[in-house]
């Protein structure tokens, strides 16, 4: 891993506004904190919601999301791009334009949000096929949930054999490498498979049971993006961005009345122990 004494990792998020705080570019910025990461955003959307759901939602310009993006890499730079919310085929066919010519070296962390945990729609369907055809190939790393995974490969995960299948039909489609979140699997543990180059890894541990879940995927994947900036290996900062979110949920701060947020502020003494523990 890099020496963090005298580099500072940088993070670029690419995504929507949570106005509660427990999701999107708020948990992401969090979340790199965390880690002792740098981290710098490009807004795509603003969203207001809570714990209870989504209550309205406003796509910034395709153009100004490009704007955002450039400012940041032609001067703080990036080693990581993490991208969650897009909104629509605009904005994505625009981030893909800005990786392509204005960041080929930056690593890329794509989570493909369609649905906030609520339920509530965050991608517009006609854009299902520029995330597709766009973004997919440029990933590093692509981190589905079940009901996503099936939008994109027209297949439904059901075990982890499935999450496998469907992970390998990803890397046909271009992604590098594919984390496969098998939190939607019925069973008393989670299980997700990281499908790499260099084979399947399989991870696996017991399922913390509690309704204050709003904002996993989106610190899953920060703290993979947070912790690839720092240059760990792509299996050991999935492994260690696990146990990050599972301490986050283990003690989350149990706010709102419905799915409430993680807790992000863990700090980077706990932060270590939890993920060398």
């Amino acid at each position: 891993m890099k020496n963090t004494d005298t580099y500072t990792p940088r993070v670029l998020i690419v995504a929507g506004s949570d106005s509660s705080g427990g999701a999107g570019i708020q948990a992401d910025i969090k979340t790199c904190a965390a880690f002792g990461v740098y981290s710098a955003c490009a807004v795509t959307a603003v969203t207001a919601q809570n714990t209870l759901g989504v209550q309205r939602v406003e796509a910034l310009s395709a153009d100004l999301v490009a704007t955002q993006m450039r400012a940041v890499l032609s001067d703080i730079g990036a080693d990581v791009i993490k991208i969650g919310m897009l909104a629509n085929g605009e904005i994505i066919r625009a981030v893909a334009d800005v990786i392509i010519n204005d960041a080929e070296d930056a690593t890329v962390v794509l989570d493909p949000v369609m649905v906030a945990t609520s339920g509530d729609k965050l991608l517009e369907d006609a854009a299902i096929d520029a995330l597709k055809e766009l973004l997919i190939p440029l990933a590093d790393v692509i981190t589905p949930n079940i009901d996503e995974a099936e939008t994109l490969t027209d297949y439904r995960p059901k075990d982890v054999d499935g999450l496998i299948q469907a992970g390998e039909r990803l890397l046909d489609m271009g992604a590098y490498a594919a984390l496969m979140k098998g939190g939607h699997l019925e069973s008393k543990s989670i299980t997700d498979v990281l499908v790499a180059p260099d084979g399947n890894h399989i991870m696996s541990a017991p399922r913390i049971y509690s309704r204050h879940t709003h904002g996993t995927g989106c610190t899953l994947a920060s703290a993979v993006a947070a912790l690839l900036a720092q240059g760990a290996p792509q299996e050991i900062a999935v492994r260690e961005a696990r146990e990050f979110v599972f301490e986050a949920i283990r003690t989350a701060p149990k706010l709102g009345k419905g799915s409430g947020p993680l807790n992000h502020g863990l700090g980077n003494e706990t932060v270590q122990n939890s993920v060398s523990g």
